[in-house]
């Protein structure tokens, strides 16, 4: 467009001294003018396109209602679903479509004579809840299952799952804590009878050096008709730092079945072992029972007995056993 300027230059240097041109008022008239017009233009076009309608997605929770009064039942799928709601352009920009409610209520009448609902059939009950301005127009997925097998409750133990990491001479001093040790499984018969245990999610701690308690998530049911109760567990590490002892401990005989006199040499074996220290004094011979089997002479024929630990405390650390194998005379 040709604003009357009729300047002798090239078009590269028209460009390099443009900003200095000056230009006089009828010119910037028409300059500003134009600015203008461009300007209500793209506002004219916005208006016209926020004002029209689009469709968008927006994700909301479902809340039963008009429970089945004579059938017990399970929801075979999340309680989440994507509605497909018709807006204008303005609700995208300014309010990215909320949804209000946040919930939307979905009646289960249909479940009396059928095991599963339309939304489609519901559409208009849906549209009351929201506000006047929006539309759902479908849902997805547009059907809901549901599972009327009978259902039964068992409780079961649960299994940690642990992957502890400590500090160099730190560990487990005493039992681990889980509370609840049982959850409540619920479901049908048939699934029921195989589940014996459930699982945690896996406890990850690094460098630990003191005792903790957490909570830790049980694993989700793989069967969408079982569910758990509850979902969460409270976990207590009793962790202490561990150090080395050793005692004596007087070795038993078993399975002398002739009732031979045997004598041991020696008659006692050192056993060392790691001991948090807050059980340093009371971890003594007395919580360690060493044997010897007498079928290793009878039935194997072996010359020397070999030293079992049959009693031993569940959170200290076996270093060695001093003999490991005793001589032996028997006496017939």
């Amino acid at each position: 467009m040709n604003f009357g300027l009729n300047y002798p230059f090239p078009n590269k240097t028209w460009n390099l001294f443009m900003p200095f041109v000056k230009l006089t008022i009828i010119e910037r008239r028409r300059v500003f003018s134009l600015l203008a017009c461009l300007l209500l233009a793209i506002a004219a076009w916005l208006f016209m396109a926020l004002n029209n309608k689009y469709v968008y997605t927006a994700k909301t929770v479902l809340i039963y209602k008009n429970f089945p009064q004579k059938r017990a039942f399970h929801p075979l799928q999340s309680d989440t679903v994507d509605l497909q709601v018709e807006g204008t352009g303005w609700q995208l920009l300014f309010a990215r479509l909320r949804i209000n409610p946040q919930s939307i209520a979905v009646s289960l009448n249909q479940l009396n004579t059928r095991e599963f609902i339309v939304f489609s059939d519901q559409l208009y009950n849906i549209n009351k809840q929201l506000e006047t301005s929006q539309k759902v127009i479908s849902v997805k997925p547009d059907t809901l299952y549901f599972d009327f097998t009978k259902r039964t409750v068992k409780k079961v133990p649960v299994s940690l799952m642990q992957n502890v990491d400590f500090i160099k001479q730190y560990g487990i001093a005493s039992e681990i804590k889980v509370n609840p040790k049982f959850v409540t499984v619920t479901g049908p018969i048939e699934e029921l009878k195989k589940i014996e245990t459930w699982a945690t999610d896996t406890l990850k701690l690094s460098k630990v050096q003191s005792s903790t308690t957490v909570r830790v998530n049980m694993q989700h049911s793989t069967h969408k008709n079982v569910s758990i109760f509850p979902s969460t567990v409270e976990v207590k590490l009793p962790v202490d730092e561990f150090t080395e002892k050793t005692v004596e401990v007087p070795l038993k005989i078993t399975n002398n079945r002739n009732y031979n006199s045997i004598k041991l040499y020696p008659k006692k074996i050192k056993v060392t072992f790691l001991v948090a220290l807050s059980y340093f004094e009371q971890v003594d011979q007395s919580f360690i029972t060493a044997t010897v089997d007498v079928d290793e002479w009878s039935v194997l024929h072996h010359n020397q007995f070999t030293v079992k630990l049959t009693e031993f405390p569940d959170y200290c650390k076996l270093i060695n056993i001093s003999p490991s194998k005793v001589d032996f005379i028997v006496e017939k």
